[in-house]
């Protein structure tokens, strides 16, 4: 009570500022740790696994996130796979708009792996970015606008290529976008 307003605002510009720093921290030890830990290979539903993100994220009222045709069944590490799913699923609440957010998620056989998509309705990506946004701390937006580390795309990417596949975007500005990666249908214990 014995603060002023302006020491309150100070305050919650430092709680803000102390937040963002610990999720840079926790994003950078999750990019140090790609490669280094392994789990086990188990099968992995993906419509279950997805079913799962989605409850655990509880997507604001309003917004929608719907599973287009069949996800495949995989043998692989599920941590990983469900961390890219969770930072691409993630980045479209927040870029759409949250409860404006419109999201969906396909996959298709790509020979050896599966191509899975996740598609949005925000702001879109315009071409000279599509290859930017995968750089650790890189971000299109003010952090002041748009909450975020910049390490989302980036643990996205090294996590698909350690696992030998591939991660890409394709998007406009003003129709959204569609991130795509490959995941190898099997993969083996190492």
């Amino acid at each position: 009570d014995a603060l002023t307003e302006q020491a309150k605002e100070y305050m919650e510009l430092l709680r803000g500022r102390i937040n963002r720093m610990e999720g840079l921290i926790e994003g950078i030890l999750s990019y140090s740790r790609v490669g280094r830990s392994t789990h086990a290979v188990e099968p992995v539903d993906t419509r279950a696994m997805l079913d799962d993100i989605i409850e655990l994220m509880a997507p604001p009222a309003g917004a929608e996130i719907r599973i287009e045709g069949e996800m495949p069944a995989l043998q692989t590490e599920r941590l990983p796979l469900q961390q890219v799913f969770m930072n691409l699923i993630g980045n479209g609440l927040k870029y759409a708009g949250g409860e404006q957010a419109r999201i969906t998620i396909s996959a298709s056989d790509a020979g050896a792996f599966h191509e899975f998509r996740v598609s949005d309705n925000g702001p879109g990506i315009a071409p000279e970015y599509h290859e930017k946004i995968w750089g650790i701390f890189q971000t299109l937006n003010a952090r002041d606008k748009v909450e975020g580390t910049g390490i989302g795309l980036a643990l996205v990417r090294k996590i698909v290529e350690q696992k030998g596949g591939r991660a890409w975007v394709e998007s406009e500005v003003g129709k959204g976008a569609t991130f795509h990666f490959l995941w190898p249908r099997i993969e083996e214990n190492e």
